[in-house]
């Protein structure tokens, strides 16, 4: 009964940690893009995005390694496994959305970098 109370406290504390709010663009983005004038601010840019993106995939696989313990060990989770699964599954796509999204913001701003030299 100690297992399985550990487990779920457990499981709650890392769903809520993985459900902080992140803040990926602590600059003021619309400023920071509006105010690039040289190929050095789209290439800046462009690492913030690739950054992003990484931090991104990062909470994928964190969301990944959830779902397979939702999946090894239902038993743990008892009627909420189904509800925990696809609350992973949910996140997981819309962080792999956010990463492509991301990904595509820091080609464009390469792009201007490499038309502006």
């Amino acid at each position: 009964m100690k297992t399985r109370s550990f487990f779920a406290v457990l499981s709650i504390l890392g769903l809520l940690a993985s459900c902080a709010q992140m803040n990926l663009h602590p600059m003021d983005m619309t400023r920071a893009i509006r105010n690039a004038k040289t190929s050095t601010d789209h290439n800046a840019l462009a690492r913030h995005y690739e950054n992003a993106a990484r931090e991104m995939r990062a909470k994928v696989q964190e969301h990944k390694k959830l779902l397979e313990e939702y999946e090894a060990h239902p038993y743990y989770y008892g009627k909420r496994t189904q509800d925990f699964k696809l609350h992973c599954l949910s996140l997981i796509s819309s962080y792999e959305r956010a990463a492509e999204a991301n990904m595509s913001m820091a080609d464009i701003h390469r792009q201007i970098a490499r038309g502006m030299q």
